[in-house]
């Protein structure tokens, strides 16, 4: 579930994800592609309600007010990276 991005709203950086449960601990993806962040931006997070910022990682993100679920690939090892594939 995505709860907040890095970067422009229009073409975010990284999105803030939670996996699994909502009590989850918020964590940032890998840097997005251009086409998919620019298909986020304007289809998903143009009309998301900002809740204010957010710290993580050593990162700051805008929290954000939406539903939009993504797909992602869980990378192994120490820091499993989150790649994110497609919106859902």
């Amino acid at each position: 579930m995505v709860v907040g991005f890095t970067g422009p709203r229009h073409r975010p950086h990284h999105l803030a994800l939670v996996v699994g449960d909502e009590d989850s601990q918020v964590r940032l993806s890998a840097r997005l592609e251009p086409v998919l962040a620019a298909h986020i931006g304007t289809a998903a997070l143009s009309g998301a309600e900002v809740m204010g910022e957010r710290r993580t990682e050593h990162e700051t993100y805008t929290r954000i007010q939406t539903d939009l679920t993504v797909e992602i690939l869980e990378g192994s090892g120490r820091h499993g990276t989150l790649t994110v594939m497609r919106m859902r």
